[in-house]
């Protein structure tokens, strides 16, 4: 989509702090980080939010939720874990309209989140 936020970044058209990539997905350092590590895993192929995923992205949203796994790792985050997020439309706080995993670690978090 030439007006998604996230498109652009995988495009290359606007530049960010990759961390990963492949012919599936990118992941790179949020630019507005809620945590030590905070990265997004997204994925190539444009998909709105999690409400519009369809039954043939099921397999690519879980090599998505395996890949942050291995990069949270990656980042330090392997013995005490973090949190994994996908805000979805207006009521879940998603602000840009291509799905995408948050991971965040470094630290400890509350629940429930506010």
């Amino acid at each position: 989509m030439s007006d998604c936020l996230f498109c652009k970044i995988i495009a290359g058209d606007i530049q960010s702090k990759k961390l990963y990539e492949d012919d599936e997905m990118f992941a790179f350092f949020d630019i507005n980080p809620m945590a030590p590590v905070h990265f997004l895993v997204i994925p190539k192929k444009h998909i709105n939010n999690l409400m519009e995923l369809e039954s043939d992205d099921t397999g690519l949203l879980g090599r998505m939720f395996f890949k942050a796994k291995e990069l949270a790792a990656q980042q330090g985050c392997g013995k005490n874990g973090g949190r994994f997020v996908i805000n979805a439309k207006s009521d879940g706080g998603q602000t840009v309209d291509h799905l995408h995993v948050h991971f965040l670690g470094g630290r400890i978090f509350d629940w429930p989140a506010g």
